[in-house]
């Protein structure tokens, strides 16, 4: 099995991550196409129900499996591999069992109670039966990040959006037609298919090029396997923590959004449609590039961990340094593009650009979201959950106070939900760094705090030139390519005259290393 070092690593799920993204957004094009702003509505609101009994299932073990793995392949102890893996498909199973019929039975109360819109109830029961499917696949993708392949996962998204968009729009039009809510139903199941062919690629790579049998004498390792158990929680019960604060709060978040709105007199049919802008239209575009930070911190979890296993600090600051320079590099310029050109993007991609204030306001504070991911990462794999997890409780009992009391307000409205997640993803990402200080005493210095006010800088003016020069950017598609590929090359050039990028890390690109050598 060839294993990557970090950067390659990071590069292979980098691609990836733009592959599934844009497929991911055609996916959202014909969502949004053929079910409308109250369709994604729809969708979006029973999706954070989902994502809730998923962490609640994994108990935060992928990052306590790519960790143990890592060293356990570090020191060539193949009966650890097992033994992890074993435990591990022990616990997903039995979880994913109890939460899939849970769920099943509480989402009438959810769908009617909390989310306060009974269309809800068949998305909710339709994406139920996947929570087994991802228990598995998230033990398989730990077991292969720790052994730091990360081929295996990369090809598994690609044909899991694949799979999922090309069932997406079958699904979508032949429920349409009995209803909206019918129609969200259809959209969530193509997730399921999606998935399934995701986790049947990863079993088939993983028996081809398995160097344990986990069958064999599977009851045994089951038995003693209390070592394990406590290693793998000792990383998985403050990892879980953090999850299950996000996921409660993407869960609570479209309950409080809707209880608030009411309250500020917002029809439920309003509000539903003014949270798919936000949610549907706007935060996708937002975390567009979290696909670059999500690799990286992937691939940051066994690097850290092997750092760490050597006593070796000065690697694990390099590479947390590195993480940061990367992932602000790959947010800046987003950020400024979301900012100027608000109103046509979403004008090209939705046929309408009314959501396009949330867009201006969130993007210039969404620049640190984008370093949460290698941040958090860097704690878990340095045993510092716990920091991370009260981190990530701050953050969301920050937002939900500012969200109630300003949706509430309605001189606000939906627009308070905005500068809520604004603040909160501000807050997170200072906590996370003041952790990292306070702990290893780790800080970014201020020659690179002062080369990225820079590039920000530097990038407006750019962008905010060509702007102003060329017109009509909401009638004129080809030109406004145009525009956004220029102010791409001339980012690029300040990457590389501010020193973001290196020769060093460019030689571990393969296509390039003859060219840098």
């Amino acid at each position: 099995m060839t294993k990557q070092t970090f950067l390659q690593g990071t590069i292979i799920l980098i691609i990836a991550g733009m592959i599934t993204r844009l497929l991911g957004f055609i996916n959202r094009l014909v969502v949004a196409r053929l079910m409308g702003e109250e369709g994604i509505g729809l969708y979006m609101m029973a999706l954070p129900t989902l994502i809730l009994v998923i962490t609640l299932t994994q108990f935060g073990l992928p990052v306590a499996i790519s960790k143990r793995i890592a060293e356990a392949e570090a020191r060539g102890d193949k009966q650890k591999i097992k033994s992890i893996l074993v435990i591990s498909l022990v616990i997903t199973g039995i979880s994913s069992i109890i939460f899939t019929i849970g769920m099943i039975f509480a989402s009438p109360f959810i769908a009617s109670t909390l989310l306060t819109d009974d269309r809800t109830l068949f998305p909710l029961i339709a994406i139920s039966p996947i929570i087994p499917i991802i228990a598995i696949s998230s033990v398989l993708r730990g077991y292969f990040q720790g052994r730091q392949n990360m081929k295996p996962q990369s090809y598994a998204l690609v044909i899991e959006q694949v799979v999922r968009i090309t069932c997406v729009a079958l699904f979508v039009k032949l429920l349409l037609p009995f209803g909206i809510e019918y129609a969200a139903a259809g959209a969530m199941f193509s997730v399921i298919i999606g998935e399934l062919a995701s986790l049947l690629f990863m079993m088939y790579l993983f028996k081809r090029k398995k160097i344990v049998k986990v069958r064999h004498r599977f009851m045994k390792y089951v038995k003693s396997s209390k070592d394990t158990i406590r290693e793998l929680f000792s990383i998985a019960l403050p990892s879980t923590g953090s999850k299950i604060i996000s996921s409660v709060s993407n869960f609570l978040e479209p309950i409080i959004v809707s209880q608030s709105l009411m309250l500020a007199g917002i029809s439920t049919s309003l509000a539903t449609k003014q949270y798919g802008e936000l949610t549907g239209y706007v935060l996708p575009l937002l975390f567009l590039p979290t696909f670059i930070t999500q690799s990286l911190s992937i691939a940051l979890v066994p690097a850290i961990s092997e750092a760490d296993a050597n006593y070796n600090n000065n690697l694990i600051h390099y590479r947390v340094h590195q993480s940061i320079r990367i992932s602000f590099a790959s947010g800046a310029l987003a950020t400024i593009v979301l900012s100027l050109f608000a109103v046509p993007i979403l004008t090209f991609m939705y046929g309408t650009g009314d959501a396009s204030r949330f867009l201006v306001l969130m993007a210039p504070f969404f620049i640190l979201l984008y370093l949460q991911p290698p941040l958090q990462s860097a704690l878990q794999a340095l045993d510092l959950a716990k920091p991370a997890m009260w981190n990530s409780l701050i953050g969301a009992a920050v937002k939900f106070t500012v969200l109630f009391f300003l949706a509430s307000n309605p001189k606000f409205g939906i627009m308070g939900a905005a500068i809520a997640m604004s603040v909160s993803a501000v807050l997170v990402t200072i906590l996370h760094l003041a952790s990292l200080y306070k702990e290893i005493g780790f800080k970014i210095p201020m020659k690179d705090l002062l080369k990225m006010g820079m590039l920000l800088l530097l990038t407006w003016f750019a962008g905010n030139t060509l702007k102003n020069i060329y017109s009509g950017l909401e009638s004129n598609l080809l030109l406004f390519i145009f525009i956004i590929a220029l102010l791409g090359l001339i980012y690029i050039g300040l990457l590389f005259a501010l020193k973001f990028v290196t020769k060093e890390e460019l030689k571990q690109i393969p296509a390039l290393q003859k060219w840098l050598s």
